[in-house]
């Protein structure tokens, strides 16, 4: 029974759904999830799985072919040429840098040249999905760091093609820790056939790719049936696998290609929602059998040469990225956020160490303890974030500011509005009212910003709106009324309440981004509350309704009770918003409110009156007036 096939998924997947959730609470990712989930069930702990790890292993690599193919669909071959210059100069230095320190390392410490290549390819990854959950968590995408992560994690996916291609050829250099054989049906052939051979398929699968794999999904779309196109989708990545293995070539690079060829195609977006939940499925496999596959009895006894390692792993590794990011001319701060974010060894890693391990480039017992040295340091990045972010930067941060704070404009006029924030909503804001003959004094903490907007023609004062003696500057003390358009909740929430503190005769009108925030500024008894996409999606539902035929006017009566209905219902849910379960019925009552409110508004008849909104009888009315003119 134990070792059943369906006991085992039952194992498996039971493992996963209790891991995965609790890593992902204490913001350690899903990968550490199902790593912790096979050692859980591993055959050193609860000892649910055994032996069998290993042929697990074999089936679950697929997922990684798989998502090596999904890699390449979502290579744009246009948009690489585009940020070349950055995915090369920053992300090509690190790969190389690293790969050659690690390498280096491994040699004074007597290890095999072939090994310490092998180690140091692995070790110069980075962990795509921690880094990339990070930097969207924070809203740092679009920053400096942000675009240097990215640049450097997508060539580290891209350079994982060719690392895999070379690997087995470090197996026969002399001095390899043995020869293997690639399993290949050409393992006979004379070298020079080989390498023909290798280049052909090569050739043969972009052949493929441009003239048959697409006709193929063609014929099969006009079918119609959504699970005969997953199949052809599986089949593509089975197929080419197979054709790799046979040549004995690594099937990620076949498949990697076919996915690039495949990037432009009218299948991609379909490829690639069809493919998701399966790669996502054979991932989490291979991670919970690299997990089971540790050997914690080496971790408990090399303990102390498994942490010295990680240790010097991540501080070599963030130092030659700061490095780099020095030579990208970061600023210290984002400098430090490229550095400490990308210090970790990556989920790639746990891939190569399979093959490497696979081809006997490293001992059994080697290949253990790397593993056991990558995922304590993808274990160590949640850790180093939240030192960086609470000790490190805002000290940094701050001695910087100090030290080249730009002093704020000189406010030389008044108005009665005052304006805090000018990127997209705040000039929106800026421009209705200047062409309805209102003025604003405009105050923004980004100077590139300011410089940009004064080129087209704006006024805009440089300040920080949540220091109250700018805004005492900027007239704060005799406006009526303070905008705050910021993209920030939290920085709104702040101005909101430096502003109640120190100019109570300021009427607050700002920017919500969704409910939560506004429950926020409820509590601080703000009334005049605007969220972001309230109006516009109100506005929609309006167009819907007169494209289907509804009365202009009552279309707009419609949209205009809806927002009046809502904004009532925020004051109830902001009281219950503490309490789950309360909520959610609130909501539930609310909403079924909300609709028989509207209800019975649509049976009221409105006058002849409302017809003067709707285009068509104004047209028919002046034709009538003039008719009889």
């Amino acid at each position: 029974m134990e070792n059943s096939l369906l006991f085992q998924t039952v194992i498996y997947l039971s493992a996963s759904v209790v891991c995965v959730p609790i890593a992902k609470r204490f913001a350690l990712g899903s990968v550490l999830g199902y790593l912790l989930a096979g050692m859980l069930i591993g055959p050193f702990v609860l000892g649910f799985v055994g032996k069998e790890g290993k042929a697990v292993m074999h089936f679950a690599e697929f997922g990684v072919v798989m998502m090596l193919f999904m890699i390449g669909l979502e290579l744009n071959p246009a948009h690489l040429w585009k940020i070349r210059k950055q995915i090369v100069g920053v992300g090509l230095s690190q790969v190389l840098i690293t790969t050659a320190a690690v390498m280096g390392i491994g040699i004074a410490a007597g290890l095999a040249w072939q090994s310490s290549l092998a180690i140091g390819f692995a070790f110069a990854m980075s962990s795509t999905a921690i880094v990339l959950q990070t930097l969207k968590e924070k809203g740092l995408m679009l920053t400096p760091a942000g675009q240097s992560s990215f640049s450097v994690l997508l060539f580290q996916d891209v350079s994982v093609i060719p690392i895999l291609a070379i690997l087995p050829l470090l197996v026969f250099m002399p001095g390899a820790a043995s020869e293997v054989h690639s399993g290949g049906a050409i393992d006979d052939l004379p070298n020079w056939l080989q390498t023909i051979i290798v280049f052909a398929s090569v050739g043969v699968v972009v052949l493929l790719g441009r003239y048959a794999i697409v006709p193929l999904l063609r014929m099969i779309t006009k079918t119609h049936m959504r699970e005969l196109f997953t199949a052809s989708a599986l089949l593509i990545v089975a197929g080419i696998t197979l054709l790799m293995l046979r040549v004995g070539l690594s099937p990620a690079l076949g498949t990697f290609l076919a996915g690039v060829i495949l990037a432009n195609s009218e299948f991609k977006h379909e490829l690639e929602s069809d493919l998701e939940p399966f790669k996502g499925l054979f991932l989490g496999l291979f991670f919970i059998a690299v997990g089971a596959s540790i050997d914690f009895r080496l971790v408990y006894e090399k303990w102390l040469n498994i942490a010295l390692i990680t240790f010097s792993i991540v501080a070599v590794k963030a130092l030659i990225l700061f490095l780099i990011g020095k030579k990208a001319k970061l600023s210290l701060d984002q400098n430090l956020v490229f550095a400490i974010g990308l210090s970790q060894i990556g989920e790639f890693a746990f891939v190569l160490f399979s093959f490497i391990g696979t081809h006997n480039i490293l001992t059994p017992a080697q290949t253990d303890m790397m593993l056991a040295v990558t995922a304590l340091s993808m274990t160590s990045t949640p850790l180093l974030t939240i030192v960086a972010d609470k000790w490190i930067l805002p000290r940094i941060v701050e001695g910087e500011n100090k030290k080249f704070e730009k002093q704020a404009d000189e406010v030389d006029e008044r108005n009665d509005v005052l304006l805090v924030g000018f990127g997209h909503f705040g000039t929106t804001i800026a421009r209705f009212l200047r062409a309805n003959g209102i003025v604003a004094t405009v105050l923004d903490n980004n100077s590139d910003q300011v410089d940009l907007l004064r080129k087209m023609g704006f006024k805009v004062f440089y300040g920080d709106g949540s220091r109250a003696d700018i805004l005492e500057a900027a007239g704060a003390s005799t406006a009526k009324i303070l905008i705050i358009a910021i993209d920030s909740p939290e920085l709104n929430l702040a101005i909101v309440k430096t502003v109640k503190k120190h100019f109570p005769n300021l009427e607050i009108m700002v920017r919500s981004k969704n409910r939560m925030d506004t429950y926020d500024l409820l509590d601080e008894d703000i009334h005049h509350i605007y969220r972001e996409h309230l109006d516009t999606s109100v506005r929609l539902g309006v167009d819907v309704m007169k494209k289907l035929g509804y009365r202009t006017y009552s279309a707009f009566r419609a949209g205009q009770n809806f927002i009046k209905y809502d904004e009532a219902a925020l004051l109830t849910l902001s009281k219950n918003r503490k309490d789950m379960k309360v909520y959610i019925s609130v909501v539930r009552e609310q909403i079924a409110l909300q609709e028989e409110l509207l209800q019975n508004d649509s049976q009221i008849i409105p006058s002849k009156n409302d017809h003067a909104w709707d285009s068509k009888d104004m047209r028919e009315k002046i034709l009538e007036l003039d008719s009889k003119k």
